[in-house]
């Protein structure tokens, strides 16, 4: 991305005086989208600038998902502006000054600048201003904080591009402070370092999580299970979880997490992050579902997981396959590599992975109704009898076809008589 560095520009009008335009990049090709043009045109210029994730990810050239937005309109004024343009408008926290404009496959969601005159926890009570230092005060890390124009120029008032660039998680302002105001900054510290940083994390931001730790409990477990899982995701997410058990802070998280190992051979296997895979390596306790209110998909694959090696008993290729055939290729996937990292055998893992890609299952050939046909009364009898053929066509390696398992049921059925 091509970026010229710029001085302080005392010139703009729109620029506060303790600001500094520091850098110009190359727009993004999602800020030429229709849909932020659109969005920006109706706010008006000057009135609005992208900050905090994708001023971010911009900057280091990663993707841009969500789409944030400040703005010097009061919530109200910006919705009356984007309505008047034909866009759609949801008040999605009017009383912090948040709306969200919806253009698909889009959404922004825009904040009137603000400060914190007094902070509850989770919440605070906020006045609204138009001064982007001021806003830029009260956010949570210095990287957080970092402003984008739609000309593409970056302001910086806290020092947040210098840390970005040296992969430093800093917060604005006293870091405990700051955990004070909201404690689940604490966890969002250490799931910025997994995704962000490099090097020793900051000593100030460790000694706050330290001192507070003790307060994690007053989070309510669907906003802890929302954080571990982003943490989960980073690329490599050991060596933050590492920190966290160091400094204390995972048996407030995560007490069930053991299994640093298994987790590290299992990052080292995957192709794609999977979160919840990442938890089941961790720590395989009925107790974390419950915990973290899990969703039933969630807590469904945890349990799988749990019971590995019940469902994945054998690694040769012809039992492998009928896992495959029983589980889906999802679960089996799974717990071939959960097994693969559990074990310390890679190899075994990468061949049942390439069975996975590679092995298409065949149909089972019967139906209900071809035994009914033969005389067999719909109901529980009929699904026994099925079941049972299908189990001895799996044990067969799926070579029967049809006949030869019509002809196991008549066998069978000779038999009973």
């Amino acid at each position: 991305m091509a970026i010229a560095r710029r001085g302080a520009i005392g010139h703009d009008r729109r620029i506060m005086p303790d600001e500094r335009e520091l850098e110009r990049i190359a727009p993004p090709p999602w800020m030429s989208e229709d849909a932020t043009l659109a969005v920006l045109a109706a706010l008006g210029p000057g009135a609005a600038r992208f900050v905090g994730g994708p001023v971010r990810d911009s900057i280091l050239g990663r993707p841009v998902l969500d789409i944030d937005i400040a703005t010097t309109h009061r919530p109200e004024a910006a919705m009356k502006r984007l309505r008047d343009a034909g866009i759609a408008v949801v008040p999605t926290g009017l009383k912090h000054g948040t709306v969200t404009a919806v253009m698909p496959p889009r959404r922004f969601e825009i904040t009137s600048l603000r400060r914190d005159v007094e902070t509850f926890g989770r919440h605070a009570r906020v006045e609204f201003c138009d001064d982007w230092v001021e806003d830029a005060r009260r956010r949570d890390f210095t990287m957080n904080a970092l402003f984008l124009d739609a000309e593409g120029r970056i302001f910086d008032s806290v020092g947040g591009l210098a840390d970005l660039r040296s992969g430093r998680v800093r917060f604005v302002g006293d870091a405990e402070r700051r955990i004070r105001e909201d404690v689940l900054r604490l966890l969002r510290f250490y799931r910025f370092h997994a995704h962000y940083g490099r090097g020793a994390a900051d000593a100030e931001a460790r000694a706050a999580a330290r001192a507070l730790a003790h307060s994690l409990p007053r989070l309510s477990a669907e906003r802890v299970r929302a954080e571990l899982l982003k943490l989960l995701a980073a690329p490599d997410p050991v060596p933050t979880l590492a920190l966290m058990r160091e400094d204390g802070v995972l048996p407030f998280v995560l007490p069930e997490a053991r299994g640093f190992e298994t987790l590290a051979a299992l990052v080292a296997l995957e192709d794609e992050a999977d979160p919840v895979r990442r938890l089941g390596a961790l720590a395989a306790a009925d107790s974390v579902a419950d915990r973290l209110k899990l969703k039933n998909a969630d807590r469904a694959r945890l349990a799988a997981f749990a019971a590995r090696g019940e469902l994945l008993p054998a690694t040769d290729a012809r039992s492998l396959r009928r896992a495959l055939y029983r589980l889906g290729t999802p679960l089996f996937r799974d717990l071939v590599l959960l097994a693969g990292a559990a074990t310390g055998d890679p190899a075994t893992a990468r061949a049942g992975l390439r069975l996975a890609a590679e092995w298409r299952a065949p149909r089972f050939p019967l139906k209900g109704r071809d035994l009914a046909q033969r005389g067999v009364t719909p109901g529980p009898e009929l699904g026994r009898l099925l079941k049972e053929i299908e189990s001895w066509w799996e044990a067969g390696d799926f070579a029967a076809d049809r006949a030869a398992c019509l002809a196991e049921f008549e066998r069978r059925i000779s038999r009973a008589s």
